[in-house]
Formats: structure tokens, sequence, C-alpha cells
């Protein structure tokens, strides 16, 4: 039984405690928040709390806040329990069409400052690279991959297993051309395949 549920965005999330009649106290934990929240959690955790932590979408800890709860947890000695759930870039990778036996996730790459030295950093990576990205640059960074690691193989998945799945697929320079017809939006992976030797 969870005494308190940490969640990205409790209007969201709420709709799925409402759904199966959880009744814990319901509070925000976000990137924005997270500093604040930590030390009132960690205490909660102390007193022999369960405390639950739900995502926005895909399994916690996997490029959200939930790591910095799990993290903070751990070292306070705490119980941590893990409860399977989809991670959005493992069902992108194997219907992704490119080589799925070796593999590196890089989460979300940096918004301004480190972006260049990131892609620069995996120029030569030779295992399938996997990204989380926002709709808003989606654009910008399938244009960033062209430039940095050459007109390779890629496969852009969205919204998967809901109603506006939706995969495509080609060279940087044709995912581009496609993007170019219209805005995406939802949860976005970007499968990259290797540098060929």
């Amino acid at each position: 039984m969870l005494d308190i549920v940490a969640a990205e965005d409790t209007r969201h999330s709420g709709k799925l405690l409402k759904h199966y009649e959880i009744e814990a106290r319901f509070i925000s934990f976000h990137d924005h928040n997270k500093e604040k929240q930590l030390p009132f959690l960690l205490r909660e955790l102390k007193r022999g709390k369960n405390i639950g932590v739900i995502t926005d979408a895909g399994t916690p800890g996997i490029s959200d806040p939930g790591f910095s709860l799990i993290r903070a947890a751990l070292q306070a000695r705490a119980s941590v329990v893990p409860i399977p759930g989809v991670t959005a870039f493992v069902p992108a990778l194997v219907v992704s069409g490119l080589p799925v036996h070796r593999f590196v996730f890089e989460g979300f790459p940096p918004v301004k400052k480190g972006r260049k030295a990131f892609f620069e950093k995996l120029c030569d990576e030779k295992r399938t690279i996997i990204l989380y990205e926002s709709p808003h640059r989606l654009n910008k960074t399938v244009r960033e991959i062209g430039e940095y690691w050459g007109n390779r193989n890629i496969v852009i998945a969205r919204e998967l297993t809901k109603k506006f799945e939706e995969f495509l697929r080609g060279t940087v320079q044709e995912v581009l051309e496609e993007l170019s017809q219209k805005p995406r939006k939802g949860e976005i992976v970007i499968i990259i395949d290797g540098r060929k030797p």
C-alpha cells in the first residue's frame, strides 16, 4: 500500500490513480521542483512511509526525475522496488530495422550548453545510437545528426503504443524532408545507425 505518490504531472497521473481508486497523498515531482521535494520525500521514507513514483510516460528513472529520487533513496539505505513498465526506447529499437545486438542509449541531447561536444563525442560510435527528443527540437536535432554524423540511416518513432503511433525511416536527408511536411508532436525516440567501418 502506498502512502505517497510522486508524479511528474499530477493532472495526467491523477486520472490513473482515480481509475484504480488509489487514495495515497499525491505530490508533484518533476525536474523543476525535485530539489525542493527530495528532502520531504526522504524524510517520509525515513518515517517508514511507502512512496510510489510514476512518470508521464515510460519507466521512472529513465531520462526523468525519478532517477534523482531513486539514487537519494538508495543512499539513505531505503528499499527500492522496481515494477517493470514500458520504456519507449526498447520497442522503438526492436522495430527500427537497425542493428539491435549492440546499442547505446544517450537520453536527451543537451538543449544548449554542451550540445556540440555531445554530437562530436558520438561521431565515431559504431553501435546503434538511441536518443529521446522533444518535438520542438526534433528537426534541429535531425539536422545536427546529419551535420556531425553524416547521412546515416535513421528512424523516428513517435507516440509508441498510442493512437497516433508513427515511424519515419530513411536516411537523415529523407527523414528531414518528411519532417518538413508537417510538425510532429508527442514523445519521440530517434534511432541512428552506428558508424560503419
